[in-house]
């Protein structure tokens, strides 16, 4: 029999659509694997629900309690003012099916489930509250939603879930500036943009309280109305009336309603574990079964693993980031209470902000921290008075309300080099290197963009707008809303602090919020180990390596600049001969009038403009046929190594070091490859002549040598073990020339008879079927016919039919599971395999490639996560790293030693995890330059 309601009872009143809202935007897509129906909401709002029973047992309890919903869209304030919630946004239709089974939830954990038809949420719980006051009951309401704070009073408070923080009086006198019983005066006069309340146009919240606190009430306010000394605030309120009379009958809850049930039809009740168990196990969530079937002590109900939702079903009930109100700290005694928060809770996210992109020259600007969900704060450090300008570093043109940046810095130095808190950051290799320079060494690290690329790589970026659209169903603010663009951009340290307090705080925020969302699913998806041992321990290496940069000779690099351009004028003197006048060999249009209007040479294709295409291609194609275009490829080629290499290097030189520092991209190429980047250090040429001189600008300081340990042919030893062909596992065990081995099984010539251009050929191949090349791809590379070229491939198959065979099974995996994997278990997505058209090629030779090419990029990273510690007694660092190469700077004296100790630590990189059937081969060299090493 139910309890009567009275003094000593307890009502709780749960803001249902404020959960499934919560719910819906905390966790990314969920769908239910048996039929495809979305249930993240579900997911999210059952976990709420399954948190709010587990934590309100004991002496403060709720007696009674009742999840209140929204029904419908039309209530009785759309009969008052149809323009009532006019601009709200539709319904996501991933939401719209999930809102019943909401109910089914609320009442599967046997909770009372109130709805009526015509009335909002809000005045229901209204009523009830009421009800319960008049009764003597105490009432806790279940919201941070500032509609229900006009209750706030004797007996009734509020409790915002997401922060857990209580709203009583003053909580509302801290919002709205009065007190609850003015709260709906205030919001009458400001109005309501996200529901559409029209309110009094001009007057916001402040201006409407300081003139409800004036008057009183709202109505002698609009009666004395005449007496407002500003004319047009006076004419608004005189003219706007009955406006903002009706904006206050929106604003005021109905608090007493004729309701079809009673307060002690709310008594709390335990869940039936049966019925709980039931609906968890037709929703499919795995994680909450087995966690409410273990708590109350049954077996769990068996779940079909196919029909496992796709992430585990946990959503977090988190503030929304669009309401967060974060902190500019401007004081130190506020800075240390951040601190000291952060290290006990042993985890946050940091970021930085700075006056550039270049980590090696930007300056600090200030500094974001989250503790928690909603729960972050900005440092700012040094930002300039209004109207300072630039290269100004006197105090006087700094902005008030800063903690001296040595002393803010000193005081966080012991949290963020605290090896007990985990430091979480997106891209957190730029912020390392900016705290380095600082004198700060930041760690250990978390980083959300290593683990969306380690689970997500293939599918989309992972950059921070990216993941927080796709994952957090939030846009951050764009930066060019606070820098501007063009000549009017500025830099941050200009931006003034209340937004960039509201930019920089919100991306710790989000970083954290990815972090809690991500750290699960990599054990979901299987990629623990990839983030755990190839890409977070891989941050350091790379911070380091790219601070200490490489030596470069600037008058090297100068008078090669020089004779590429003789070269170049000389090759436009042999152009203009062949083609039997002069013109513009830079010129596209030009170039395309003169080979397929004048010579007459096949392939010619106009564009958009009426112009010809002579993309490199096409020259390519034609250079097999004619001089000509093979002339312009080179002048092409001379033109980007003069512009890409031998006059920008020289602009990449930094001032105080003396070296170039490039910077790697872990998370660029899907394979797991780094790219090099600021400058591009793994693109200089290689295969001509003036592409491996510009090595020789890169040269070690006096007293040192630079040795480069580069990996023998990996990417064919990966293959002769990944496709199991016994003919080129036996050359790599018996050391054979491969290329040499190759040519002799396919052009039936002895090894004692081989000729340059016949390993050339071969090598051509053995490389080009890695990356699944076709015959039109390899008469290009080697300048013959496409059809002799397209012989080769089929000799080549004929001769090793295993790789065919691999290549066939790999696309095969890939069209069934739209991955593939590396030995490592890197996990390369492919949706794009099963494309039609042109990109069905180029899908299925990419998915062929990924678990050669990513297994090498893995092995090569396994040895530069090994090395720093390998090497840390001799007097040598790692420098840079190109694909299979890796490049140190040594003293004289231990070169040898050196060479030793690395190429032990790349030869045994897969060990103990992989045993490959072919060993790993490492060639040394040492000089004076690159180019002597390489």
């Amino acid at each position: 029999m139910a309890t009567k309601f009275g003094k000593g009872c307890h009502l709780h009143l749960i803001d249902g659509s404020a959960y499934i809202f919560r719910a819906f935007h905390a966790l990314p897509p969920l769908t239910r694997k048996s039929d495809g129906l979305p249930i993240g909401a579900v997911s999210g709002f059952c976990n709420m629900l399954h948190r709010y029973v587990e934590d309100n047992h004991g002496p403060d309890a709720p007696t009674h309690v009742a999840v209140v919903f929204d029904k419908g869209s039309h209530t009785f304030r759309n009969d008052l003012y149809d323009l009532y919630k006019a601009n709200r946004e539709a319904m996501p239709e991933e939401l719209r099916p999930q809102i019943p089974l909401t109910r089914e939830a609320t009442l599967a954990f046997n909770i009372a489930c109130k709805e009526i038809e015509g009335f909002e949420a809000d005045d229901i719980m209204a009523t009830l509250a009421r009800q319960a006051q008049e009764a003597g009951g105490r009432v806790t309401i279940l919201s941070s939603d500032k509609d229900l704070m006009q209750l706030v009073g004797d007996g009734i408070e509020m409790l915002d879930p997401m922060k857990n923080r209580r709203i009583d009086r003053e909580g509302v006198m801290e919002k709205f500036g009065v007190g609850p019983e003015r709260v709906v005066d205030v919001q009458a006069l400001a109005g309501d943009s996200v529901d559409n309340v029209p309110g009094a146009p001009g007057i916001g919240i402040k201006t409407a309280a300081l003139l409800i606190n004036e008057f009183g009430s709202l109505e002698e306010l609009l009666d004395r109305a005449e007496e407002i000394k500003q004319p047009k605030r006076r004419q608004t309120l005189i003219d706007m009336r009955a406006q903002i009379e009706l904006s206050k009958r929106l604003v005021q809850l109905d608090e007493k309603m004729a309701l079809p049930f009673t307060l002690d039809d709310l008594e709390v009740r335990e869940p039936d574990p049966e019925t709980l168990l039931a609906f968890l196990t037709k929703m499919e969530f795995r994680t909450l079964t087995k966690r409410i079937a273990e708590n109350a002590g049954i077996e769990a109900p068996a779940i079909p693993e196919a029909a496992t939702a796709r992430v585990q079903d946990q959503a977090p009930d988190w503030p929304a980031i669009d309401t967060a109100s974060y902190a500019c700290i401007q004081d130190v005694e506020t800075l240390t209470a951040w601190i000291a928060r952060a290290a006990d809770l042993g985890t946050l996210a940091v970021d930085t902000e700075t006056t550039g992109l270049n980590d090696m020259t930007c300056g600090l600007v200030g500094i974001s921290l989250a503790v928690a969900p909603g729960e972050a704060c900005y440092i700012p450090l040094a930002h300039r008075a209004e109207g300072a300008g630039d290269g100004l570093f006197a105090s006087d043109a700094l902005a008030p309300g800063q903690i001296p940046m040595d002393q803010a810095l000193a005081l966080l130095k012991p949290l963020l080099e605290d090896p007990a808190v985990m430091k979480i950051g997106q891209n957190m290799k730029y912020d390392a290197k900016v705290f380095s320079r600082y004198g700060i060494e930041i760690a250990p690290i978390d980083d959300t963009m290593l683990m969306s690329y380690a689970m997500h790589g293939g599918l989309h970026g992972h950059g921070m707008d990216t993941l927080a659209e796709r994952y957090l169903s939030h846009t951050c603010i764009p930066i060019k809303d606070l820098l501007g663009s063009g000549k009017s951009q500025v830099t941050f340290d200009h931006v003034p602090l209340d937004k960039a307090t509201q930019y920089a705080a919100e991306d710790a925020d989000v970083t954290l919020r990815l972090a809690l969302t991500f750290k699960p699913q990599l054990h979901t998806a299987r990629v623990t180990r990839v983030y755990e041992t190839l890409e977070r321990p891989l941050v350091p290496v790379l911070k380091a390596m790219e601070m200490r940069g490489i030596k470069v000779d600037r008058d090297v690099l100068s008078r090669m600049s020089n004779a590429f351009s003789q070269k170049m004028a000389m090759l436009e003197e042999e152009i203009h001969a062949l083609a039997g006048e002069t013109f513009n060999v830079g010129s596209p249009a030009q170039l395309g009038d003169i080979l397929f209007d004048k010579m007459a040479l096949p392939g010619g294709k106009r564009g958009k403009t009426g112009k010809y295409s002579t993309p490199a291609d096409v020259l390519e194609d034609l250079a097999t046929e004619h001089d000509l275009p093979r002339r312009v490829l080179d002048w092409r080629q001379l033109s980007k190594l003069k512009s890409t290499y031998t006059d920008a290097l020289q602009e990449h030189v930094n001032p105080d070091t003396g070296r170039v520092h490039t910077s790697y991209s872990i998370a660029g190429a899907v394979t797991g490859r780094l790219a090099s980047n600021e400058p591009n250090l793994q693109n200089i040429p290689v295969r001509s002549e003036e592409g491996r001189r510009i090595r020789e600008a890169f040269i070690a300081p006096e007293g040192h040598k630079l040795v480069s340990l580069d990996y023998s042919q990996i990417e064919l030893r990966i293959l002769a073990h990944m496709a199991d062909i016994p003919a080129l596992k036996q050359a790599f065990r018996d050391g054979l020339d491969i290329h040499a081995m190759t040519a002799s099984e396919m052009f039936n010539v002895p090894l004692d008879q081989m000729t340059p251009d016949i390993r050339r050929q071969a090598k051509a191949i053995n490389f080009g079927v890695i990356y699944g090349i076709s015959g039109f791809g390899l008469a290009r590379n080697l300048r013959i016919p496409r059809a002799e070229a397209q012989g080769f491939i089929d000799r080549y198959f004929d001769r090793f039919p295993g790789i065919k065979a691999y290549m066939e099974q790999t696309v095969k995996f890939a069209e069934e599971h739209k991955r593939v994997e590396t030995l490592f278990g890197r996990v390369i997505n492919t949706p794009e395999i099963g494309a039609k058209g042109p990109r069905a090629g180029f899908a299925k030779r990419a998915a062929i490639n990924a678990p050669i090419q990513g297994t090498a990029a893995d092995i090569i990273r396994r040895a530069m996560i090994r090395m720093p510690d390998a090497i840390a007694t001799l007097p040598a660092r790692m420098l840079l790293q190109v694909h299979d190469e890796l490049i140190f700077e040594v003293e004289d004296g231990a070169v040898e030693d050196l060479i030793g100790v690395a190429r032990d630590i790349m030869q045994g990189a897969c060990d103990p995890v992989i045993k490959l059937d072919v060993p790993l081969v490492v060639d040394a060299g040492q000089g004076m330059t690159w180019s002597e090493a390489h």
